[in-house]
C-alpha cells in the first residue's frame, strides 16, 4: 500500500513529495514483518525499516563466528539497531537515514567492507596511517573469509526497538536493560 504523507520531507523540505509504502510479508524463518519505506520523489530520500508483527522486545543478539558455516546465518537489522564486530573494532550506529535490511552474516561483513573502502577512498597522502589501517583491516577480513586464517569474530546486534534478529542455533538473545536502551536511543 502506497500513500502520501502529510508532512514535508525531512531532507529537502518539499511538502508534496514524501510517500510511505507499507508491505506486510512472511520472511522465511522470521515470521510476519511489515516493511515500511519512506521515499521522496524530490530529493531521492529512501528509508526502510522492518517491523515484526510480534515480539518487540528490546534486545541484544550475539553470534560467535568461528567458521564459514555461521556466515550463512540470516539476519534482520532494524533501522535503530547498532551493529558491532568488536574484534575488528567496527561498529555501525543508527542515524537519521539508517535503513533496515534482511541479509546474512556475510552480507553484514560485506557492508563493513564497503564502508571501509569508502573511507579509504576519501583519504589522501597525508592520511597514510589511516590508509594503512584500512588496508590491514581489509586484508585481515579477506584472509578470514577465504580461510587463510581462522575466523574468530563476534557479531552483535543491539536493538532498543526489538526489530532485529540473528537466526542461528548458536545466536544468543538477551533483553536490554533500561540503561542500555537509554544509551542506544
Amino acid at each position: 500500500m502506497e500513500s502520501p504523507i502529510e508532512t514535508s520531507c525531512p531532507v529537502c523540505g518539499d511538502e508534496n513529495s514524501l510517500k510511505m509504502i507499507a508491505h506486510t510479508t512472511q520472511i522465511a524463518y522470521f515470521g510476519e514483518h511489515t516493511q515500511i519505506t519512506l521515499s521522496c520523489s524530490s530529493c531521492g530520500l529512501k528509508q526502510t525499516d522492518f517491523i515484526p508483527a510480534e515480539g518487540k522486545i528490546p534486545g541484544s543478539w550475539v553470534l560467535e563466528i568461528k567458521s564459514t558455516n555461521e556466515l550463512n546465518a540470516r539476519v534482520v537489522r532494524g533501522s535503530n539497531c547498532t551493529v558491532e564486530i568488536p574484534e575488528l573494532e567496527l561498529a555501525v550506529y543508527p542515524g537519521i537515514h539508517s535503513s533496515g535490511y534482511v541479509s546474512n552474516v556475510e552480507g553484514v561483513i560485506n557492508r563493513f567492507i564497503d564502508a571501509i573502502n569508502i573511507t579509504k577512498n576519501q583519504l589522501n597522502e597525508e592520511d597514510s596511517d589511516d590508509l594503512e589501517k584500512c588496508n590491514l583491516l581489509l586484508d585481515k577480513i579477506d584472509k578470514m573469509l577465504n580461510g587463510e586464517i581462522p575466523i574468530k569474530l563476534t557479531l552483535k546486534f543491539l536493538d532498543p526497538m526489538g526489530h532485529s534478529k540473528i537466526l542461528h542455533e548458536d545466536a544468543v538473545f538477551r533483553e536490554l536493560s533500561d540503561a542500555e536502551i537509554e544509551d542506544l536511543l
